[in-house]
């Protein structure tokens, strides 16, 4: 800098800040010596502050407006350098320029999963995203507390400790609800409002008022996700339609599979027995030792489905079975299934059926 370039800066006549910017939260008017000319004007736009500093202490604030700096206008500045009688030269004094807007669209987010603790599905990880918006309400301790020594301060630069202040905050508040985990997204507001409420002391110790505070999503693991949905769809359907269709899908099955019928005819006798016992469980929640299946009333028929050929076929009431017993396609060691039984057995080991073959006439010996 030459000596005429020093001798127009120590005469700076005019002090502003053109924020060009949407993220400048404080910015320092620089000029050579810190030297601010007698009678220069000062300009302060709407949603600014200028203010003045002597030795890292705060003199005179200006709010919006124009105004000739004299002794007048800067009187506690003038009582600390001890001007008693006016200036009439250069003065030195450091200037900053505040933005008193909100700053809004402020974005937040969990950079490691939270580890929530919930009554039904034990220990699991969570995250969240939001955002909230902020402005400075008390520069001193702004000042003090976050800018320091720095010229030009920006969103950016505060960034990431007004994230950890909310990230610690969301986390304390999680833990204090209790909420069980599928009502996180049916409460966000509440939730919002909640952990609002718990940061405001927080950013006031910097100077800093959190105007709004929003949580957009809280998300979890895609297992814990499905289980949820599959829950939420047990409560609202209808378990006996539900065992019907799981035995009429089993039975569709085995018919398109002819050659291993049989195999098909246990997987589809376990299905029946499964769709049977879920009716069971969840039409009678309030005897959970309840036995799986109801027996039929006194005086019912029995009946059973009998692999015959390998093919499944019946179901078969008493009197049809013992129509097969005498034609020879039901045997003592013939596979067969009814309602209750967890798989296809041996005919035999049915009590049930034991008369079939106690009744039944020897063959007609061979003259």
């Amino acid at each position: 800098m030459g000596f005429f370039d020093k001798l127009r800066a120590e005469f700076v006549d005019i002090v502003e800040f053109l924020d060009n910017s949407n993220n400048t939260i404080i910015y320092r008017f620089e000029r050579y010596k810190n030297e601010i000319k007698n009678g220069a004007k000062l300009i302060v736009r709407e949603g600014q502050q200028a203010v003045f500093l002597n030795e890292g202490k705060i003199a005179d604030v200006f709010n919006p407006g124009t105004y000739t700096l004299t002794t007048e206008n800067l009187p506690i500045l003038a009582t600390l350098k001890g001007w008693k009688y006016g200036f009439n030269s250069p003065f030195k004094a450091e200037v900053y320029f505040l933005n008193t807007k909100t700053f809004i669209d402020q974005k937040w987010g969990t950079k490691t999963p939270i580890i929530l603790n919930d009554s039904r599905f034990g220990m699991l990880e969570i995250r969240a995203f939001g955002t909230y918006t902020f402005k400075i309400i008390e520069l001193e301790k702004f000042i003090r507390e976050i800018v320091g020594t720095k010229g030009i301060f920006t969103t950016e630069d505060i960034d990431q400790q007004l994230k950890s202040l909310i990230v610690t905050r969301f986390t304390n508040a999680v833990g204090q609800i209790n909420l069980p985990i599928e009502n996180y997204a049916a409460n966000l507001n509440d939730l919002s409002l909640n952990i609002f409420n718990f940061m405001q002391n927080d950013f006031l110790l910097y100077g800093i008022e959190v105007t709004k505070f929003l949580i957009e999503n809280v998300s979890m693991p895609e297992d814990i996700k499905k289980e949820i949905f599959e829950l939420s769809r047990l409560n609202v359907v209808d378990l006996n339609k539900l065992a019907q269709m799981k035995a009429a899908k089993a039975m569709e099955i085995a018919a398109a599979n002819p050659s291993g019928a049989a195999g098909a005819g246990v997987g589809m006798g376990a299905g029946f027995a499964m769709a049977n016992q879920m009716a069971q469980t969840f039409n009678n929640p309030s005897t959970p030792n309840a036995p799986l299946a109801t027996p039929p009333p006194l005086g019912a028929s029995i009946s059973y489905f009998v692999a015959i050929n390998n093919q499944q076929n019946g179901p078969f009431n008493e009197q049809q079975l013992h129509e097969l017993v005498v034609k020879g396609d039901l045997k003592r060691d013939s596979l067969v299934w009814k309602q209750g039984l967890a798989a296809w057995d041996k005919a035999e080991n049915q009590t049930e059926l034991q008369s079939l073959w106690n009744n039944t006439p020897p063959n007609i010996p061979s003259l």
